[in-house]
């Protein structure tokens, strides 16, 4: 029997990339993970231009909304097992220690909201940012790595190779 892998991710204001990830891994692969985001500096809202690309083939937007990570640090917060930064600014060194000693990893993504971009961009790069987390994640999701038996702790799991490691076979956008 194998058990279900919490993975967060983080992203400066989780209202753009860390959300897509969050509900994509939740909508792809949700029988096998539970998925979190957050940041340091959350936003009020999900960003509108992250709930229109998910809009078409997420079901349960409601559940998403910006979150401080220090939700989850303390005792009461679930143990990840995987904790992955969207933002070099939120990488392993900067980030807080989450209980449970989780894997840590990063996956660089543009930021669609970058300061100095016109609108029509900026769709652009929603959409940009949208399709390589979508590739990204159908990567992650179908390596065997992920699948090990409950009793083996979460530290010795190889989560963090299928997540460091880029698909070869993805194009650059």
């Amino acid at each position: 029997m194998t058990k279900k892998y919490k993975v967060l991710f983080l992203c400066r204001e989780n209202s753009a990339r860390s959300i897509m990830a969050e509900a994509l891994l939740r909508e792809l692969a949700g029988h096998r993970f539970e998925a979190f985001s957050a940041g340091p500096e959350p936003a009020l809202r999900v960003h509108p231009l992250a709930v229109a690309q998910l809009r078409p083939g997420v079901s349960d937007l409601g559940v998403l909304c910006p979150k401080s990570w220090l939700e989850f640090t303390g005792e009461w917060a679930p143990r990840m097992d995987l904790v992955v930064a969207l933002d070099e600014t939120v990488a392993a060194n900067h980030a807080p220690v989450f209980p449970g000693n989780p894997a840590l990893c990063s996956w660089d993504f543009a930021d669609p909201l970058a300061d100095g971009v016109a609108d029509a961009e900026r769709v652009r790069l929603f959409e940009k940012a949208f399709w390589q987390i979508v590739r990204q994640l159908s990567a992650f999701i179908d390596s065997p790595k992920y699948a090990v038996p409950a009793a083996v702790p979460a530290r010795a799991t190889p989560l963090h190779d299928a997540c460091t490691r880029a698909p070869a076979n993805l194009p650059n956008l």
